[in-house]
């Protein structure tokens, strides 16, 4: 892989010269540089450091792979690719994401998963193994949100107002959830075997990446939130 030393560069540099080289590439001595790979449709790219806000946004393939922490909207409005982040996000990771998936060993903030949507083939996905902050999949139109509480299981899994809004997709919580309140247009319950069938192959790529044993993960309990059939921004921003 080709070795970049970013120390000092801004962002349009970094992007320059990662499409210069012909093949991948690692980002050695990164610290808050934003839009790192926006746009980027292929490759892998790894970083050593701290990358700043929006790191992949627009990604349209490839995949990304952080050695530490980023900061916020990881994958913003991402349309393919992955992005794995062996430390910790900020804010609003994934917002507006349409497709490819979001790994995250540690803690994400608030509003992870923000307006999140599908369309046919497209379903992205957004997993965190620690907890999230409050707003999480805020007026999710689409996709998949789990949240798998692995960090501290004794600690809440997630803050305040998750799922306000929210009109489409799925979330998966590792938890029964009894500290945590939904909204009304939201229902939430016990997940079953066939629910969790629908995230076993997201799981098991999750662990192998993260050294977790895939059976620990599933024994859960979890919780799958899914929106109200009545609600009434369905028809409006749902696609039939």
């Amino acid at each position: 892989m080709n070795l970049i030393d970013v120390n000092g560069m801004d962002h349009k540099d970094i992007n320059e010269a990662i499409r210069k080289k012909p093949g991948d590439c690692v980002l050695a001595g990164c610290c808050g540089q934003r839009f790192i790979a926006a746009g980027m449709s292929s490759r892998k790219l790894e970083i050593s450091g701290v990358p700043g806000n929006a790191l992949g946004a627009y990604l349209n393939g490839g995949t990304i792979t952080v050695r530490g922490n980023a900061q916020d909207a990881v994958g913003d409005t991402m349309n393919e690719g992955t992005i794995v982040v062996h430390g910790n996000i900020g804010d609003a990771a994934g917002y507006a994401m349409r497709g490819g998936k979001i790994y995250v060993k540690g803690n994400a903030g608030y509003r992870a998963g923000i307006h999140m949507k599908e369309y046919k083939e497209k379903k992205p996905v957004i997993m965190i193994g620690g907890r999230a902050g409050s707003f999480l999949g805020e007026y999710q139109a689409g996709g998949i949100i789990v949240v798998l509480n692995m960090i501290d299981p004794s600690g809440r899994i997630v803050g305040y107002f998750p799922c306000t809004g929210m009109h489409g997709g799925k979330m998966f919580l590792r938890s029964d959830c009894k500290d945590v309140i939904f909204p009304q247009q939201v229902t939430a319950r016990p997940a079953e075997a066939e629910d969790l069938d629908e995230i076993k192959e997201y799981i098991t790529e999750f662990c192998n990446v993260f050294g977790y044993n895939v059976e620990d993960v599933l024994a859960g309990p979890f919780t799958v939130i899914t929106p109200d059939s009545s609600n009434p921004y369905k028809q409006m921003y749902v696609p039939n």
